[in-house]
């Protein structure tokens, strides 16, 4: 499928990976983009104007806090309003919390849960009802589904039901020819990453895998644009990237 005129809507979409899948859809796909942020950076409205002047694409910022089912539809209404339709929907947030299982809070729990959970359900859910016929939908999740491992308990557990609400999507929009994926990074060099982590516990996974070292946002970025354009006959799946820390 070529995205030129298309457009993607890209939750957590000017920073890190988001920023980074923004890029390689203007880039290498001329796509369109509405790319929402919840805590503003400073620099989203360079980031826009850098996109449209050299690719030529239109560009949309959404700044808005996600965490029911009225602010998603919020996003995707708006989504279409400014850029009509939408043919790629990318669920980009989330959030880790590294600790043991009987530390957690009730309130930590609920964050979490909120974050990765609920948002990543209601966006699929949305994007189900606005997403073009022939679009796709994707989610990332984490390559810590496939890692026995302790410390991880709300984020391997509020991340695992999106696998499941990704299938049940695959199977119900089959009719109108939308792939629902999702793509599980490893460990990845970001800021995301390493407030969690200790530098031993680093160093353990670069050495796990392929190169010695953490995966890239560079890394992941294509993945999604392949997902998003020749992968369309993958449907109802969760790709691995992680070099090989992990297989499922």
């Amino acid at each position: 499928m070529s995205l030129r005129g298309k457009t993607a809507l890209i939750t957590g979409g000017t920073k890190n990976l988001g920023r980074t899948t923004a890029i390689e859809l203007a880039s290498k796909h001329k796509c369109n983009l509405f790319l929402h942020y919840n805590t503003t950076q400073g620099d989203e409205e360079i980031l826009a104007k850098t996109l449209r002047d050299k690719y030529g694409i239109k560009v949309k910022l959404y700044q808005g806090k996600l965490g029911n089912q009225a602010s998603l539809t919020k996003l995707f209404d708006t989504a279409v309003e400014k850029l009509g339709k939408i043919n790629i929907a990318i669920n980009n947030v989330g959030r880790v919390l590294k600790k043991p299982v009987v530390e957690i809070t009730e309130e930590e729990f609920d964050q979490m849960d909120i974050i990765n959970n609920k948002i990543a359900f209601f966006f699929i859910s949305e994007a189900g009802k606005r997403v073009a016929d022939g679009g796709r939908i994707i989610s990332l999740v984490t390559s810590l589904l496939a890692v026995y491992t302790p410390f991880y308990p709300t984020y391997q557990g509020t991340k695992a039901p999106v696998e499941y609400y990704s299938k049940a999507a695959s199977k119900e929009l089959m009719a109108r020819n939308i792939s629902v994926n999702c793509v599980a990074p490893g460990p990845m060099d970001t800021p995301f990453f390493y407030g969690q982590e200790a530098p031993e516990a680093v160093e353990f996974y670069k050495s796990a895998a392929l190169h010695q070292r953490l995966t890239k946002i560079e890394d992941i970025a294509p993945i999604i644009g392949f997902l998003a354009t020749e992968g369309g006959w993958m449907t109802g799946q969760v790709l691995f990237a992680n070099g090989g820390l992990a297989a499922k």
